[in-house]
C-alpha cells in the first residue's frame, strides 16, 4: 500500500543529510519531520522531493524559512519553540518504491496553501540555480 501523500504534508522521514551522504552514510540516523514540497506524478509514480524541518537555527549561508507560530500548528509541530525549512538541500524518493517511506505512518499536519507556495517558489529558484544538493534515495 502506497502513502497518499499532498504537496505541504509534514510526517517523519529518516532524511539523509547531504554533509552525511558526503561522508559516505547511506541511512538517515533519525526519523526527523519533512515537508513534501514537490511531488511529482510520471508513469503511475510520485517521485517527491522532501525537505528537512528542523528546530536548529541555520547556519550562515544555509537557506532555509523560518516556520511561522500558527505554520507550526498547522504542521503537527506545536510543541517546537523554533522552526526552519531547509531549502539548498532536499531527499529524492519515489513513493510506491520507497525503502523509507513507511505506508502506515500518519501524516503530522499540512502547512497551509500560501505557506506551502512560498515554499515551492523559494525550492524553484534553488533548483533553477543548479544549488540544490539532491540525495537520491530510491537506491539502497
Amino acid at each position: 500500500m502506497a502513502l497518499t501523500l499532498r504537496q505541504g504534508d509534514v510526517f517523519l522521514y529518516p532524511y539523509l543529510w547531504n554533509w552525511q551522504a558526503d561522508k559516505g552514510e547511506a541511512e538517515g540516523r533519525k526519523d526527523r519531520p519533512v515537508c513534501l514540497a514537490l511531488p511529482l506524478r510520471k508513469v503511475g509514480l510520485t517521485h517527491v522531493f522532501l525537505l528537512a524541518i528542523t528546530g536548529t537555527p541555520p547556519q550562515q549561508g544555509q537557506r532555509a524559512i523560518a516556520i511561522p507560530e500558527i505554520e507550526k500548528r498547522r504542521a503537527g509541530l506545536k510543541q517546537w519553540k523554533n522552526g526552519w525549512i531547509i531549502l539548498g538541500e532536499c531527499n529524492y524518493d519515489i513513493v510506491e518504491h520507497s525503502f523509507c517511506l513507511d505506508p502506515s505512518q500518519p501524516v503530522l499536519g499540512r502547512f497551509s496553501d500560501a505557506f506551502t507556495a512560498r515554499i515551492k517558489t523559494e525550492l524553484r529558484a534553488i533548483i533553477e540555480s543548479g544549488a540544490l544538493a539532491r540525495i537520491d534515495r530510491t537506491v539502497s
